[in-house]
């Protein structure tokens, strides 16, 4: 005769099989690609032209590894090279997530934030958008980056107890010398 607790039992131990069937059963993610992998087939792709390939790939390993900064920094490099500033900025601070002093990142970003920043302030010139307020403004802060970048040297106006003749000649030397020797300075028009 079987008694309850012998039923309890049998329908214990039937329970813990299907159980684990149950986790036999159940689909399983699929193995995702080693990012070396993922890494080297981006590379390849933009080696052989087709850089739009390579980022998707980048951006699959990117979310698959998303702790590393590889990925990123390619896409930001890519994105540079290409002239995308504003997407190699993003891509570069993603860099910055993961590794706060990487300094490839870093660069991006100045380079690119200065090259977006020289064609703003021109485009906003050649409108006559410049109002006093953004002149003055970007006038210091082109200022502050001459001094980050360790160049000091502010234009000082020619002293006025020289006579006429001499103050007019050191002017059009100083001028001369500012045309020829700034001409791929794009804070020239500020200074």
């Amino acid at each position: 005769m079987t008694t309850f607790s012998d039923l309890k039992h049998v329908f214990g131990v039937m329970a813990c099989a299907a159980a684990l069937s149950a986790c036999d059963s159940v689909p399983k993610a699929p193995a995702r690609a080693p990012l070396a992998d993922m890494l080297n087939q981006a590379t390849q792709a933009a080696g052989s032209g087709q850089k739009e390939q390579a980022v998707t790939v980048w951006k699959q390993a990117a979310a698959a590894y998303p702790a590393d900064k590889a990925p990123w920094a390619s896409i930001a490099q890519t994105r540079y090279d290409a002239g995308q500033y504003g997407e190699a900025i993003v891509s570069a601070q993603e860099v910055l997530l993961r590794d706060p002093n990487d300094k490839a990142a870093n660069s991006i970003i100045a380079i690119a934030g200065l090259r977006l920043s020289t064609r703003a302030l021109g485009d906003l010139n050649r409108q006559n958008g410049m109002t006093p307020a953004l002149r003055t403004e970007s006038q210091d802060l082109a200022k502050l980056l001459r001094e980050n970048l360790g160049d000091n040297i502010v234009a000082t106006p020619a002293r006025r107890t020289e006579p006429a003749k001499r103050r007019d000649k050191a002017e059009k030397t100083s001028r001369t010398d500012k045309d020829e020797g700034n001409k791929s300075d794009p804070f020239d028009l500020l200074k």
